[in-house]
């Protein structure tokens, strides 16, 4: 509200600080303003880093792409570690293609394929061509089709009675549903009912497309169809992941930045979310500097929980949350901050609520001390058990006698660490 974050909202409790800053970000994303800027979520375990991250990517809609990783999926065995940042990278980078075709749309009034004799000889006889009546609120038009479009239209399940349109270009038909003035034809129908279209038959459709660089990526590396054994072969054995060669994607990017001159298409930077970014080694973090520089790049977003840690794969450079510190200076840290007493009370109310479990505030309250003594996971755990053991017990909501039992029979991993520490001679080395 008025910029400030409202203290429990939208299910997300506390934290406003760093939501108000999440929100700042969203305006940043919406604005255009933020592309090839990376952000920092920092904090504790259990503290909502990701829950945020997956609320910007709510509120930027769907129509920004968004592509969450975790670092450690970089580490595949058939393709490079930089190849996987490099992919998940244009998975977040969209294109809106806006696309004028010739269309003819219409209420089918009538579909006559016309036969000639088969010029093979044989008795059969082949469709030479057929005429389709369509209409519209404006009027009617009868076209002479192809028998390519006829097999189309068959495919589609065409009847009289049903809106369709035609793509001029490509003679591709699609079928909208059927027209609503045969609605009161039967009493319970699974059809799709849909208005008669307005304007002429034939007329100019703006079609706008959303496909992602990597889709482009894709499509252009497995050259598909051809007629040869080769090509045959190719599409019925499992594909490998191949590595999309660096060449192709400048080509890719030259014909992108072709059509974004001439006003066909317009880029939509998405939305990068890698967590447990401190999983990532000095190569990815090098490799991440570059493809945040280059021209067309989304806003990456990391997540980490560690502190101070080494590096992965150097041997002794420590450094804050496991990043190198040039890749810091160009980041913008979030920090979420553990959750007091107050707000764990209310976090496990609302998750108890979602899961549908009776729970009194006495009971609440005391499950908010073990958190605070333990971690927030741990209490959210004890919530489902707890509830079985009320259930055996013949109660309707959970009272402090089923949280102590449970509380007792789970450990969590303070206590467990100290049950280890003191009886460490009892256990294998």
């Amino acid at each position: 509200e008025s910029g400030y974050a409202i203290q429990s909202a939208a299910g997300l409790v506390g934290q406003e600080l760093a939501r108000e800053a999440a929100g700042v970000v969203v305006e940043l994303i919406k604005s255009k303003k933020m592309a090839g800027r990376a952000m920092l979520l920092a904090g504790p375990p259990g503290t909502g880093k990701t829950a945020l991250a997956l609320a910007i990517a709510q509120e930027l809609g769907s129509k920004v792409p968004f592509c969450p990783m975790v670092g450690s999926e970089v580490y595949s065995t058939e393709i490079k570690k930089t190849e996987v940042l490099m992919e998940n990278f244009r998975r977040a980078i969209g294109l809106r293609i806006k696309e004028t075709k010739e269309v003819y749309e219409g209420e089918v009034t009538e579909l006559t394929p016309v036969e000639t004799e088969n010029p093979m000889g044989g008795y059969g006889k082949t469709v030479s061509h057929v005429v389709i009546g369509l209409k519209t609120a404006k009027g009617t038009k009868q076209l002479k089709l192809d028998p390519s479009i006829y097999e189309s239209l068959q495919k589609e399940k065409v009847e009289v009675g049903d809106v369709i349109y035609i793509e001029a270009n490509s003679g591709a038909v699609k079928r909208q549903g059927r027209s609503d003035s045969y609605a009161t034809e039967f009493d319970l129908e699974a059809e799709e009912y849909v208005p008669l279209p307005k304007g002429d038959v034939h007329k100019k459709k703006e079609v706008i497309q959303d496909v992602t660089l990597h889709d482009l990526d894709i499509a252009n590396a497995r050259p598909q169809g051809g007629q040869d054994i080769m090509s045959m072969m190719g599409q019925l054995m499992k594909p490998k992941k191949t590595e999309i060669t660096d060449k192709l994607r400048k080509e890719i990017n030259k014909v992108v930045n072709k059509y974004i001159d001439q006003g066909i298409a317009e880029l939509v930077p998405g939305v990068l979310f890698i967590d447990e970014v401190h999983m990532l080694d000095i190569e990815c973090f090098t490799y991440l500097h570059r493809a945040l520089e280059s021209t067309i790049a989304p806003i990456v977003i990391f997540a980490t929980n560690r502190g101070k840690c080494t590096i992965r794969g150097t041997e002794d450079i420590v450094a804050p949350h496991g990043i190198p510190l040039d890749l810091l200076d160009r980041v913008m840290i979030i920090r979420t901050l553990p959750y007091s007493q107050e707000e764990m009370v209310q976090i496990l109310k609302i998750r108890s609520q979602t899961e549908g479990i009776q729970i009194d505030d006495s009971s609440l309250a005391q499950l908010g001390q073990v958190g605070v003594k333990t971690t927030l996971r741990y209490s959210v755990q004890l919530l489902t058990p707890s509830n079985i053991l009320a259930k055996i017990n013949g109660k309707d909501a959970i009272t402090s006698e089923e949280i102590d039992e449970i509380n007792k029979l789970f450990y969590d991993a303070k206590s467990s660490a100290k049950i280890l520490a003191e009886q460490e001679d009892k256990f294998m080395k």
